[in-house]
């Protein structure tokens, strides 16, 4: 009989979130990702960190649009007019991709519409546009804890900074060098490279001359695995800090626990590490749903998404007009607390402002939290 009342309660606590889910109003969600090229695997992870959401809040009912914006600032745009045709959305869930989102911030402001990124991009939230909403800290946060983790934890002296020569990478170098100027121990090299690149031996030989003591990292996916398997081979006793791709489990399967130990990343959080009962929640339905472990990123969007519903409902339950600009001034006033961190704006559009090191033990492909920075 226990079977029976068993069923019996799930079946009725079915229907009761099928009413609930019917009664929720209908809400479109443009999710603007790069799901093709250079940088389809932090898309990817955004994408579902976005759609988990979705499928999770209950005061409205989201109804995503995931439209790939590919690699470059035009087809980012091309995404915004399509979505921007017919009735305007709430908000839009906008790309990782820095120079992509430096495109659809003016669009943003024009339309008045709310965007909300995960993008580190420090520029961005420079541009005083009242509709940027940034749920990762940004490169003015994390490069921070990065260089303070070099130069405090590690006592390295002579850093060297391999960066990528896209928007991301610019903005990342120029904060890294302000905080090591700060530290006194500025770069002994800064080496800019494309994402096109297939050999970082090169610059890792020119660090290597340069008597480097670590190396600082602040590149895509792609070419941190590059540049970890290949400074293994040439100088394998410097330790490496890396960027936010590192920490990824994507990025992390493609190298051998061998050939990460001594690798540290910066990022917002490590959900496979799985330190809090919200995070090991979020980590278990994550799998659930992708087959796959999550990164910071999908951490991050998972709790933008997770907001923004949450103000929704609350301005609904209030009897609040809801339109896309109550929906902005909503967020910027709201302090809400994620499975990453507690969210709110620090009038820019930044509303994460903590920041972790993982490092790698050599053992398996799961980073241990090694630090965590704080920039209330």
């Amino acid at each position: 009989m226990g079977w029976r009342r068993g069923a019996v309660i799930a079946a009725a606590l079915a229907a009761v979130a099928g009413r609930a889910a019917a009664q929720a109003p209908e809400v479109r969600l443009p999710v603007l990702v790069p799901l093709t090229g250079f940088v389809a695997l932090e898309g990817t992870s955004q994408k579902n960190g976005a759609l988990l959401a979705a499928s999770q809040v209950r005061d409205v009912a989201f109804k995503p649009e995931v439209l790939d914006t590919a690699a470059t600032p035009e087809a980012a745009v091309t995404a915004w007019a399509r979505e921007m045709g017919g009735r305007t959305p709430l908000a839009v869930i906008g790309p990782i991709l820095g120079t992509q989102m430096l495109a659809l911030l003016p669009l943003a402001r024009e339309r008045g519409v709310p965007l909300l990124t995960i993008s580190g991009t420090a520029r961005l939230s420079e541009m005083g546009v009242p509709q940027f909403f940034r749920f990762f800290p940004s490169d003015a946060t994390v490069k921070v804890a990065h260089a303070r983790y070099v130069a405090e934890k590690l006592g390295a002296k002579r850093p060297a900074v391999i960066y990528q020569s896209t928007a991301y990478g610019q903005s990342g170098r120029e904060q890294l060098a302000r905080t090591f100027a700060e530290l006194k121990i500025p770069p002994v090299l800064e080496e800019s490279v494309a994402p096109t690149v297939n050999d970082l031996a090169p610059a890792l030989l020119r660090a290597k001359a340069a008597n480097a003591d670590v190396l600082v990292l602040h590149l895509h996916a792609p070419s941190t695995v590059l540049a970890v398997r290949q400074a293994r081979q040439l100088l394998p006793g410097v330790p490496i800090v890396a960027g936010s791709a590192m920490h990824q489990p994507a990025t992390a399967a493609l190298l051998e626990p061998a050939e990460l130990k001594g690798v540290c990343a910066e990022t917002a959080a490590s959900p496979v590490s799985a330190t809090t009962p919200a995070m090991r929640d979020f980590l278990a339905a994550y799998r659930a749903a992708y087959k796959s472990d999550p990164d910071a990123f999908a951490a991050a969007q998972f709790d933008a998404v997770h907001m923004l519903g949450h103000v929704i409902g609350a301005m609904l339950r209030e009897g609040v007009t809801v339109t896309p600009a109550t929906v902005r001034d909503r967020l910027a006033a709201t302090r809400w607390q994620g499975v990453v961190t507690t969210y709110w704006s620090d009038g820019k559009g930044d509303m994460a402002h903590e920041a972790e090191i993982v490092c790698f033990d050599g053992t398996d492909r799961i980073p241990r939290p090694a630090a965590r920075y704080s920039f209330p």
